[in-house]
């Protein structure tokens, strides 16, 4: 009989309480319910590989969101998912109460910001993402994008341009992120 680690443990503990959060964020960059699913589950493999070296007082949650983006970005390098279509009719319905937790994403304003956010380069979409959605400061999103403070600040403008031009100016939100993006 294997004894149980206690290292193990204090992953699965972490796990379990981590990977709702990781899924609305991982939802929010690629935009689909199932490829987010994925990612969960690729980053979580990820950190249990280096889970002995992360001191998880410190910053555990900095080193899930860059683990988490590195894998999205490792993903949409993909040749195949350049490939794929994603206009198909999907034959089951989503189940709205899985988790009551999530956003209600089939509201007229929230669908349609979820969708001009999907039309977002995905560097541009990690730092929109990033800043308003995970509430990162420039340098935080900076480093977690492995890139300098101004870029993160062009791709953010850039990124609410595209925003506000998808959406046609009729969302109050997009005024209050706007406001953010000097800080």
């Amino acid at each position: 009989m294997r004894r149980k680690d206690p290292e193990d443990e204090a992953f699965r503990r972490f796990a379990e309480s981590a990977i709702p959060a990781m899924g609305r964020l991982a939802y929010l960059l690629c935009g689909d319910g199932h490829t987010a699913d994925d990612l969960v589950q690729a980053s979580l493999i990820k950190l249990h590989r280096a889970w002995r070296r992360i001191d998880p007082p410190v910053g555990v949650d900095a080193y899930v969101r860059t683990v988490l983006l590195r894998c999205w970005l490792d993903e949409q390098r993909k040749p195949w998912r350049r490939r794929e279509s994603r206009d198909g009719v999907v034959p089951d319905l989503p189940d709205d109460l899985a988790d009551p937790a999530l956003v209600d994403w089939t509201s007229g304003d929230t669908e349609a910001l979820r969708k001009a956010l999907a039309t977002l380069p995905a560097l541009q979409r990690a730092a929109v993402v990033l800043r308003f959605y995970s509430q990162l400061s420039i340098a935080e999103t900076a480093a977690a994008l492995r890139c300098t403070e101004g870029t993160v600040k062009s791709r953010t403008a850039r990124g609410l341009a595209a925003l506000r031009a998808a959406l046609s100016g009729t969302s109050e939100d997009l005024i209050t992120m706007e406001r953010r993006t000097d800080r």
